[in-house]
C-alpha cells in the first residue's frame, strides 16, 4: 500500500510539473503528456480497485 501512495504523489507531482512547464512554455507537447498520463493513471487505479474489490469478494 506505501507503494501505491508513493506512485500516487509521483503522479500528482510529475502532472503538476508538466501543467506548470505548459503554463510557462504555452507549448502543447506538456498539456498533451499531463492529459495522458492523467488518463492512464485514472485506468490503471480502477483496475487495481477492480482487483481489491475481487479479491474481498473471493474471500467472503
Amino acid at each position: 500500500m506505501l507503494v501505491l501512495r508513493l506512485i500516487g504523489i509521483l503522479l500528482i507531482i510529475t502532472v503538476s510539473a508538466s501543467f506548470g512547464a505548459y503554463v510557462l512554455t504555452r507549448n502543447p507537447r506538456y498539456l498533451s503528456f499531463a492529459w495522458s498520463l492523467l488518463k492512464y493513471s485514472v485506468i490503471a487505479t480502477l483496475l487495481i480497485l477492480a482487483l481489491f474489490l475481487l479479491e474481498r469478494v473471493i474471500v467472503l
